[in-house]
């Protein structure tokens, strides 16, 4: 990039959202609203993943030209899949949704390609900013936002800011026991949370069900079918939907005894479940969480928007650099 793009006082960043499927960029302001916008294709395992990373800014950037005259920007923001070494921005480990990803040493070479101040970080914690900057988060400074997908992802907000541990691996929730007699994980561990509150581990369950049906001859079902099974009262469906709640009742309590947050945000495919999930969540948790603990908490839906991982991503410029300016 011949071009100096780089204006420390610039209002607007690059925002880039890494995942097995798609590669989401845009060009955003302190507000998370949406100047521009590109996408492509991840195609992992048929490319190499910053490559693609690569063109699809080249794209936006070209984009951005036509449509407006802005000719600086004040950095790039990553939310990437896999784990994240804060610090550095390289890619401690991708699974193999994403081939040959893992090691990838992406704010080096973002920066260097680019020559802007780049920010990496796990896509969950990007969406936190989402919700901190647009969502229910804005209400709360303490707070714990779940995401319940492919997978279950987890982040800390703490006094305003997300909480990474030593190298930028704290929040994951998915991972946090709730049966330890419970079903076995790929992560090693038993019981995990993800195995019974992810839409992976939720048609998991109700097709084992519906195969030990006598007689049975069945097709596959997904999350989202079980989910609209459950609302139309089918009894195997709530079968696995109170395993979910329980699941998640138990977690959630846990996490109000040990961070004492004011806001639970439950986002992802299975939280667009909405309000009966909610509302039987909360007297799930009403029953297992310590009174004077639970008392004042709010469990919220996260904001929904198609870009929201990207518009998160970009936030980072903002809220990490200040992050670095004041220690």
């Amino acid at each position: 990039m011949k071009r100096d793009l780089y204006d420390p006082q610039s209002s607007y960043a690059i925002g880039v959202d890494i995942g097995g499927t798609k590669i989401n960029t845009g060009v955003i302001n302190r507000q998370g609203e949406v100047l521009c916008s590109f996408s492509l294709p991840t195609l992992a395992g048929q490319a190499n993943v910053i490559d693609r990373v690569t063109e699809a800014i080249e794209e936006l950037l070209a984009k951005l030209k036509v449509v407006t005259s802005l000719e600086t920007l004040k950095g790039i923001g990553v939310g990437t899949a896999g784990q994240v070494d804060w610090q550095t921005g390289t890619i401690r480990f991708a699974s193999d949704l994403l081939p040959g990803y893992t090691g990838t040493p992406l704010r080096a070479i973002l920066q260097n390609r680019f020559r802007l101040p780049a920010y990496v970080d796990n896509d969950v914690n990007a969406l936190a900013l989402t919700e901190k900057v647009l969502g229910a988060g804005r209400e709360a400074k303490h707070f714990i936002c779940l995401a319940l997908g492919t997978g279950v992802g987890g982040v800390i907000v703490a006094d305003g800011k997300i909480v990474h541990g030593a190298w930028g691996g704290a929040g994951e929730i998915g991972h946090m026991s709730v049966n330890y007699k419970g079903l076995p994980c790929i992560c090693g561990n038993i019981g995990c949370l993800e195995q019974y509150a992810s839409g992976t581990g939720i048609a998991k369950q109700m097709n084992a069900r519906l195969a030990a049906e006598p007689g049975s001859v069945h097709q596959s079902i997904d999350a989202k079918e079980v989910i609209a099974r459950w609302l139309s009262g089918d009894p195997l469906a709530s079968e696995v939907i109170d395993e979910t709640v329980g699941a998640l009742g138990a977690a959630i309590a846990s996490l109000i005894h040990m961070f004492n947050p004011e806001m639970i945000v439950l986002g992802g495919g299975v939280a667009e479940a909405g309000e009966p999930l909610m509302l039987r969540l909360k007297q799930e948790v009403e029953k297992r969480a310590m009174p004077s603990l639970r008392e004042g908490v709010r469990l919220e839906l996260a904001y929904r928007g198609n870009l929201s991982g990207m518009i998160g991503a970009g936030l980072q410029v903002w809220e990490y650099e200040q992050q670095e300016a004041t220690g």
